[in-house]
């Protein structure tokens, strides 16, 4: 966490334990094991076009309902995968 961009992190390893203990610590929007991060975008999450990119977890303003307040962590799991 102290040298991460809270976007976008990844772990290389076979070590379950050790993919486990990053899941679990690391604090970021897309956590990767054993693949690329440059599969985090808008497109490849199937949101569409990608218009920003927000690494805080409260970026709401004004009235807020529940769903603003929440915050989603992607955890994917690969084998080595890149994107060209």
């Amino acid at each position: 966490n102290t040298y991460g961009s809270m976007h976008s992190e990844a772990i290389i390893t076979e070590d379950e334990e050790n993919v486990n203990k990053f899941f679990t610590s690391v604090d970021a929007a897309a956590l990767y094991h054993n693949a690329s991060t440059r599969f985090t975008d808008g497109s490849e999450f199937g949101f569409g076009a990608e218009i920003g990119i927000s690494t805080q977890k409260l970026h709401v303003r004004g009235p807020m309902g529940l769903p603003a307040l929440t915050s989603t962590k992607y955890v994917i799991r690969g084998n080595g995968q890149i994107r060209k």
